[in-house]
């Protein structure tokens, strides 16, 4: 199994990215996609997750209301869109992949996930 992100950029506060996540060699129907987050200094965090199996959907507190997760089960890709963007926001965003779940995905217990891409750099002015 393999995660490949992409969409990381430079932005203006207030601005707008996707992030994408193509998973590859899954076989699996049934599992959690999530994205989490580190910048320098501070602990992984976790961003949101999704229930491929039906699309429920789990968010960060400090993310709800600005980020939505997405899937493309054609594509095999999960997406972040992220508005309204701040400084805090800046990370190094990771997709990972939780082939263990029953239908509830963590965000708050990054040790469920046991794949994870390569990262993709999200940085906000």
């Amino acid at each position: 199994v393999q995660l490949v992100e992409s969409g990381g950029d430079s932005v203006q506060a207030g601005g707008s990215l996707r992030l994408s996540c193509v998973a590859s060699g899954v076989t699996k129907s049934r599992y959690c996609l999530g994205w989490f987050r580190q910048s320098p200094g501070k602990q992984r965090e976790g961003v949101a997750a999704l229930f491929t199996d039906g699309g429920r959907t789990y968010y960060a507190d400090s993310v709800k209301g600005r980020f939505t997760i997405s899937q493309d089960n054609a594509k095999n890709t999960v997406s972040l869109q992220m508005n309204r963007l701040k400084t805090d926001d800046t990370a190094m965003y990771y997709c990972a992949a939780d082939f263990g779940s029953n239908g509830y995905c963590y965000t708050d217990l990054d040790t469920q996930y046991t794949v994870w891409g390569q990262g993709t750099q999200v940085t906000v002015s």
